[in-house]
């Protein structure tokens, strides 16, 4: 007798998804409020646990990223140079300032009260949003990178800015004269996102070609041992290897374990001090572009959203979905030791 297995619930898809690709969302680190940026010119708040789009602001170009500033304001970054604030509670917005290319990345320090914002122009720019009436009292520095920029993170004063050309340099937010560090990323294709470990200690960085690299800032050599790279987001397919891009990088905020999507259309959970993976979420209609905890590790916002990795072609439409985090999917594994001899 075969039993008939429900199909699994990928999550509960959010009512009035953006109209094009999803290029990133962020949970709010107050409450369930969920920010979305999107190529069809979005910023959109919704409330992910009452399912309700909460406002949107329509941009001059594609959104390339957003951050939040508080529950209700945050900041974006547009294709179309320029690098705003948002207040929804106001329904207004400010532009900080401009990058002479678009601006792929936006993060907000709370340690710096600045804005960090990552162009195609090969600059990182640093800007003061309380001064947001005129450029030129917003923009608190510009610092030249080798290459553009294709992914940024933060965690206390540290930012880490990932670029073409697989260069990674380190910042100090404190004094960003020059690189704290200036690395080359250890996987050997090109990087689509870095993520910072949320005790401090690293960063874990993701590459095209289905890999994840494990590392820390600390440069002694027993810190440096301990870092690592591992295969992800890939199937063998009559004897051949299918090896899928690494879009998303997720830390849980309370037990620091992390997710991956990739455009397998798979989410994978990591114990990256076991080297385990934790669980596999059944399949999403198609290539996971972003993914975000919610700030007390309950809710996994994940965007569904082709990335155009095998061009233009008939894809399933745009959907973010927020799913409920079982504990069993997230928390480490406390290692068996083998019982002694007696």
């Amino acid at each position: 007798m075969t039993s008939v297995h429900p199909l699994p619930v990928p999550g509960r898809e959010l009512a009035n998804p953006p109209t094009d690709g999803i290029s990133n969302l962020r949970f709010s680190n107050h409450s369930d409020n969920l920010l979305v940026s999107s190529w069809d010119k979005s910023v959109r708040l919704y409330d992910a646990s009452a399912n309700i789009l909460r406002g949107e602001f329509m941009h001059g170009g594609p959104v390339l990223d957003c951050c939040f500033h508080d529950d209700s304001s945050g900041f974006s970054a547009s294709a179309d140079n320029k690098v705003r604030r948002i207040m929804f509670s106001h329904g207004k917005e400010d532009v900080l300032g401009r990058h002479d290319a678009p601006v792929r990345c936006i993060e907000y320090s709370y340690a710096a009260g600045q804005v960090i914002t990552g162009s195609w122009d090969k600059t990182l720019k640093c800007w003061d949003p309380r001064g947001a009436s005129g450029q030129e009292r917003t923009l608190v520095g510009t610092y030249q990178q080798p290459e553009r920029v294709y992914s940024l993170s933060l965690v206390g004063n540290r930012v880490v800015v990932a670029t073409a050309g697989r260069h990674v340099n380190v910042y100090d937010l404190r004094n960003m004269s020059q690189p704290e560090q200036k690395r080359e990323s250890s996987l050997k294709y090109q990087t689509r996102c870095v993520r910072c470990y949320p005790n401090g200690t690293g960063y874990a960085l993701s590459s095209v070609e289905g890999r994840v690299a494990m590392e820390f800032f600390d440069l002694l050599e027993a810190s440096q041992a301990k870092k690592y790279a591992f295969k992800c987001h890939r199937k063998s397919e009559a004897g051949r290897d299918i090896v899928y891009p690494v879009n998303a990088i997720a830390f849980h905020p309370v037990y620091g374990t992390f997710a991956t999507g990739g455009c397998d259309g798979f989410v994978n959970v990591w114990d990256g001090n076991n080297k385990k993976r934790l669980y596999q979420y059944s399949k999403y209609p198609t290539s996971i572009a972003a993914l975000s905890f919610s700030r007390d590790g309950r809710l996994l916002a994940v965007a569904s959203s082709y990335t155009f990795e095998e061009g233009d072609m008939l894809h399933e439409p745009d959907a973010i979905f927020v799913r409920s985090v079982n504990e069993i999917e997230v928390k480490p594994k406390p290692k068996v030791y083998p019982n002694p001899p007696a």
